[in-house]
């Protein structure tokens, strides 16, 4: 298996009542509709209280995992956005994801500027405020290429989750510019009179929630000559675990099992010594441990624990991990009828710059 994160080079929230607004340095992206309390009135009428958020990661970084990373494997891209904040009342909405259709800039502005930053794109501009307009105001992008969208319902989780691998792999194969993503409610929701307030996490986060995306594909192989554990009661073992690696290159964490109490046999080593191997149905995980959130979570499909004829192992990419935080190394397996959920508090490790 691996799992591979990237995070963005920029990113900014665009809004309809501030036209040239820039906030390409505040620390949320905002996706909402508070047309319900705040309509604009103009002199052609009530102007739509909408927000865009748009988020763009450097080609080099996707090419480079697809191509020196995952190789000719299928694989899924995922774009993970996590909630600040929300305030939501109709009980179901929808947010969708597009390619944008045009180069922009960042800018350096925060939402609370005073007066307003104008130098980056804002609803009616691509770059600085007078110097190059979106065609549409609200940003350009494809509706026609291939989008994404994310159900929501008023009791699940905010956290955005979509899968953006059609747009990925247009980028990657130089079909249309990589220009990033704009994340917005459904038309029918930014135009109606129903309030949904949201804030992410934005590259500009002082916490540990930028926006990633995620790379998962499958590179596991089972091939080993050890007997695998047919019971819960067994012991599991990281041999090579180290408690610091720096945030480049990659690493095989090695896992041997062996039997709590083993059967007695006549042999000149000790039983206690006897490997054995997880089952095929065995996959890896990651928490952080300061906050026990799951950092890479167990995926039947891309998570899988590799086998050779030594122990089991999985590799896992520190270059796609935040550095400076610890992180507990998780498995879990089937075994005949139980599903096991191993974790030790020792076994940790720290990613370091």
């Amino acid at each position: 298996m691996a799992v591979y994160k990237i995070f963005p080079e920029k990113d900014a929230f665009i809004s309809s009542h501030n036209p040239a607004q820039n906030t390409g340095r505040d620390e949320v992206l905002e996706v909402s509709n508070t047309n319900a309390i705040n309509l604009n009135t103009s002199a052609q009428g009530d102007v739509p209280a909408v927000k865009r958020a748009l988020i763009q990661y450097k080609t080099t970084d996707i090419s480079d995992v697809i191509t020196n990373k995952i190789g000719d494997a299928a694989f899924q891209s995922n774009l993970s956005i996590y909630l600040a904040n929300a305030t939501v009342s109709p009980l179901n909405y929808t947010l969708e994801a597009y390619p944008i259709s045009g180069a922009w800039d960042m800018g350096t502005g925060r939402v609370s500027d005073i007066p307003q930053t104008t130098n980056g794109c804002s609803w009616g501009w691509r770059g600085e405020s007078g110097s190059n307009s979106w065609t549409t105001d609200g940003g350009d992008f494809y509706t026609d290429k291939s989008g994404s969208s994310q159900d929501f319902t008023y009791t699940s989780d905010k956290d955005i989750s979509m899968d953006v691998t059609d747009m990925v792999k247009l980028w990657n194969s130089s079909s249309i510019d990589n220009n990033g993503f704009i994340v917005k409610l459904t038309g029918s929701i930014e135009l109606s009179d129903s309030y949904v307030d949201t804030s992410y996490f934005s590259v500009d986060t002082h916490t540990i929630y930028p926006p990633e995306l995620e790379f998962k594909w499958d590179d596991s192989t089972y091939a080993t000559p050890l007997t695998a554990v047919t019971s819960s009661d067994f012991i599991l073992a990281f041999t090579n675990l180290k408690s610091e690696f720096e945030d480049t290159g990659v690493y095989n964490f090695r896992v041997k099992a062996r039997d709590t109490y083993p059967t007695r046999v006549f042999q000149t080593s000790s039983v206690y010594l006897d490997a054995k191997a997880l089952p095929t149905s065995s996959y890896w995980g990651l928490k952080d441990s300061k906050t026990g959130e799951m950092v890479v979570d167990f995926d039947t499909s891309y998570t899988k624990i590799s086998a050779d004829s030594g122990s089991n192992y999985f590799t896992v990419y520190m270059d796609g991990l935040e550095p400076e935080r610890y992180y507990q190394l998780m498995v879990k397996t089937v075994v005949g009828s139980e599903t096991l959920v191993i974790e030790d508090k020792g076994n940790y490790f720290k990613v370091i710059r």
